[in-house]
């Protein structure tokens, strides 16, 4: 019964902002455009004891779990919701990824039955990887697809995979997404663009672990450095952070490409589009990706990307029209890939029309929150 009240959702996620990746990205922007329609509550792990054990960012009531480890942090968090759950009357609970936060919802789900259960599929590293994790709580963490009330993946190829691990809902497919006022500006550039038409700029925005394949990327470069086929000059740009960095720092140094191999760090979301405007071309050669966003942005940007044919990518990267493949693990592929847009003027410019073209019309925040919100509504419980 609709008491007057906008229905309140829980999310569980591990981790919210100030941590900074692409689940995390998507629920605050998600919420941002929602916050007249439904009033949210959020548990997360608390990553630093100097974070807010309770704050307010943006729409969401965000209240941090301090517990000594991940695994304890399920329980906790299930304690916290059912606490939370007797003043608040949820109307759906929200869990972020088939993983920590999924148990906490599952066990919230176990003794709330009658609130609907939405399970988002954020997932980006490899389905090996995951079970491999799982371990032999491999039929409890199945009960996750199991119980969910809906599942909304990231892509197609995430959508599978909670099939094949024992989904029985409706799925729907609703991609992440950008938020297009930051790439309304057509004539903006980075102050430091190189006017030199031989002397090109790649750029990569990665977290620095194995399945962004960012070695591939800097044994890439070593062959464009060797290569005789053209005379341009590069450099490439790698903006983000991760446990990889001081390896990856190693190999470019060993490869000889040291000078031509810039890290940059870590780069606050909003400026990212401010490096991907002094760029020629975006290259990620993932492993595994569960969507991979960080080409969505820079096909906003206009730039002309390359990618591998794995995981969810396929959905919006079509070979020569929207982008290019490369082989995964294959550096040489990779280099030749890269040397035939710096000479194929024709093909990187409709690349970057195309995507650029696809993404403003098909991936805006605005339009995904409202393919969101629809699903919140259909599962909402009044009482």
């Amino acid at each position: 019964m609709d008491n007057g009240k906008k229905p309140r959702v829980l999310i569980f996620s591990l981790a919210y902002f100030p941590f900074i990746g692409g689940a995390e990205i998507a629920v605050k922007e998600i919420t941002d455009r929602l916050g007249d329609r439904f009033d949210f509550d959020l548990i997360t792990y608390k990553f630093k004891k100097e974070w807010s054990d309770l704050e307010k960012i943006g729409n969401v009531n965000v209240y941090r779990v301090r517990s000594i480890n991940k695994f304890f942090f399920v329980f906790k968090a299930y304690f916290l919701a059912e606490k939370l759950s007797k003043k608040n009357s949820y109307s759906v609970v929200w869990s972020i990824m088939a993983a920590y936060a999924g148990f906490s919802a599952l066990f919230f789900k176990f003794f709330n039955p009658k609130i609907p259960f939405l399970l988002t599929l954020q997932e980006g590293d490899s389905e090996e990887y995951i079970l491999k994790r799982v371990g032999f709580f491999h039929p409890f963490w199945r009960l996750i697809f199991k119980k969910a009330d809906h599942i909304q993946a990231i892509s197609n190829f995430l959508a599978d995979f909670g099939r094949r691990h024992g989904a029985r809902c409706p799925i729907s497919v609703i991609s992440n997404g950008v938020d297009i006022k930051k790439f309304l500006i057509s004539n903006f550039q980075f102050l430091n663009k190189s006017t030199n038409s031989n002397f090109k700029t790649i750029i990569t925005t990665s977290r620095l672990v194995h399945k962004n394949g960012i070695d591939i990327l800097i044994r890439a470069a070593s062959e464009l450095k060797k290569s005789q086929v053209s005379d341009f000059r590069f450099r490439i740009l790698i903006l983000g952070d991760g446990p990889e960095h001081e390896k990856l720092q190693i190999l470019a140094q060993n490869l000889g490409v040291q000078d031509e191999v810039i890290f940059i760090g870590h780069i606050e979301p909003d400026k990212i589009p401010e490096y991907l405007y002094q760029a020629d071309i975006f290259v990620r050669p993932s492993r595994s990706e569960g969507l991979g966003n960080s080409f969505l942005e820079a096909m906003a940007a206009g730039l002309p990307v390359i990618g591998t044919p794995v995981g969810g990518i396929p959905d919006f990267l079509k070979d020569g029209e929207t982008g290019i493949f490369c082989e995964p693990d294959n550096p040489k592929d990779l280099a030749n890939k890269v040397e035939l847009l710096f000479e194929d003027k024709n093909l990187s410019n409709n690349l970057s029309a195309n995507g650029k073209k696809l993404v403003f019309e098909k991936y805006s925040w605005d339009k995904i929150a409202l393919e969101i919100s629809d699903i919140l509504n259909k599962l909402c419980v009044y009482y």
